[in-house]
């Protein structure tokens, strides 16, 4: 049993990756493609960020890079932690005043931010673009 999970633990973080990965990159998407850097920009306005349009554009970057780089398994440590900022901002800014449940709480939010706290934490894992660089060449 121990050879079996031994085997498996190199997979460990790919399913949380490519699932946090593809939400980042879906909701960046979002706000680029759909609401658009004004549309953002005014969300983040009427939620009383300081210069909204630069709130919008980082965050629609910070989404779609950190996203892609999650996804990938590339600068997934620095990618981690600035969602993870991005998540406790969203938190304390948008969500902490509907409670604790979606579809207006911060719960969603809550998961994301404990998800880039392990990525910032731990790294991509094994089965990563980063592992595959780092890894010394077989002879």
């Amino acid at each position: 049993m121990r050879h079996t999970g031994a085997r498996f633990a190199k997979w460990g973080m790919l399913p949380l990756r490519v699932v946090v990965g593809l939400v980042f990159l879906m909701h960046g998407a979002q706000k680029l493609f759909v609401f658009g850097l004004g549309g953002t920009a005014d969300i983040m306005g009427k939620l009383g960020l300081p210069l909204p349009l630069l709130c919008a554009a980082i965050v629609i970057v910070a989404e779609l890079l950190g996203g892609l780089a999650i996804l990938l398994g590339v600068f997934t440590r620095l990618a981690g932690a600035v969602l993870a900022f991005e998540m406790l901002i969203a938190i304390l800014v948008a969500r902490l005043s509907g409670g604790f449940f979606a579809p207006y709480g911060y719960e969603f939010e809550l998961t994301l931010l404990g998800a880039c706290l392990t990525f910032a934490f731990q790294g991509p894992g094994r089965m990563s673009l980063e592992e595959t660089w780092h890894r010394p060449p077989t002879l």
